[in-house]
């Protein structure tokens, strides 16, 4: 099968098609015909720098496609059946490849409201805003809450799934992103080339942080008290929780991580019309390294996907 691969570390230069081996669903697992694969900024982490691991891995999370076959013991999927998910992460997955084999619980089946390229949108970015939002700050209708970088990957659809928490939702981007975000059902927007987001708006219950850096700091400036930075940047910002004790604050870092009942959740958002990515540009197979040089650029709105099989 076709599958992309890398020898090194280093740009989108280093991403290859190669012909390797197709997988064997082991027990619990299933095997799926891949229709397109998600890109994502841990991926070209991986491609970089071979993430916490420090490995060269086959890249790839986000997955949408059909069960070709299951391994021993899957009850709950069978052959046919239309999936979508983010199998074992952290640990490597290689979606971007023909097919691909998961543990048959890290997958859910694809509302059909919903192409592969949109089901493969999702996952990684969809888990990551529902786990930051719902499981790590407990978002309540009513609540105010924060989305930095809002018309990016996890952003944009961190704003839906605030909203359908029933939060007002503050989130910022350039302007000429507003009217987009103000689409997706954002209340109110700060563009933060231009005005200082801690002091543009009352403060808030929940902040949502992908960029770090300088902003974690600035975004406990912008809290209530009792409030909560989640960070989604990097392990380095888990000092934050040092700064927010004493200020009656909360801080988290988040990792995502495999979760079939988030991914539940998801697929209900979006078969309801509630939860829908935006496609910023979509790619085959072979062009991987456009795709991760698209996404280095961190200048797209939404989402980049690899198509497989038509």
């Amino acid at each position: 099968m076709r599958a992309v691969a890398q020898d090194r570390f280093g740009g989108p230069e280093v991403l290859e098609v190669v012909e390797v081996e197709r997988p064997v669903p082991g027990p619990a697992e299933v095997l799926v015909r891949v229709h397109a694969a998600g890109v994502n900024p841990t991926d070209s982490w991986h491609r970089a720098t071979g993430g916490l691991a420090g490995e060269v891995i086959r890249l790839g999370w986000d997955v949408s496609g059909v069960v070709e076959a299951v391994g021993l013991g899957v009850t709950t999927l069978a052959p046919g059946d239309e999936v979508f998910g983010m199998p074992r992460h952290p640990l490597p997955a290689g979606t971007y490849a023909e097919y691909v084999t998961s543990p048959a619980r890290h997958l859910v089946r694809k509302p059909a409201a919903l192409s592969h390229v949109q089901a493969a949108a999702l996952p990684l970015a969809a888990l990551t805003a529902w786990q930051a939002l719902v499981d790590t700050a407990g978002l309540r209708p009513g609540q105010r809450v924060l989305i930095h970088a809002a018309a990016g990957g996890v952003g944009h659809l961190a704003v839906q799934i605030a909203k359908s928490r029933g939060a007002y939702v503050i989130g910022t981007a350039r302007a000429a992103k507003h009217d987009f975000l103000r689409g997706l059902g954002a209340d109110e927007l700060v563009d933060y080339t231009r005005a200082d987001f801690e002091t543009a708006t009352p403060p808030v219950d929940v902040v949502l942080d992908a960029i770090g850096g300088e902003y974690g700091p600035r975004s406990l400036r912008a809290l209530r008290p009792g409030g909560i930075v989640v960070s989604l940047a990097s392990p380095a910002e888990a000092y934050l929780a040092d700064e927010a004790r004493p200020l009656g604050l909360r801080a988290a870092f988040m990792a995502v991580e495999a979760d079939q009942a988030g991914m539940r959740e998801i697929a209900a958002l979006a078969e309801a019309g509630l939860l829908r990515p935006e496609i910023d540009t979509v790619l085959p197979l072979e062009l991987a390294g456009k795709a991760h040089e698209l996404a280095d650029s961190r200048r797209t709105t939404g989402k980049i996907v690899l198509t497989v099989t038509d």
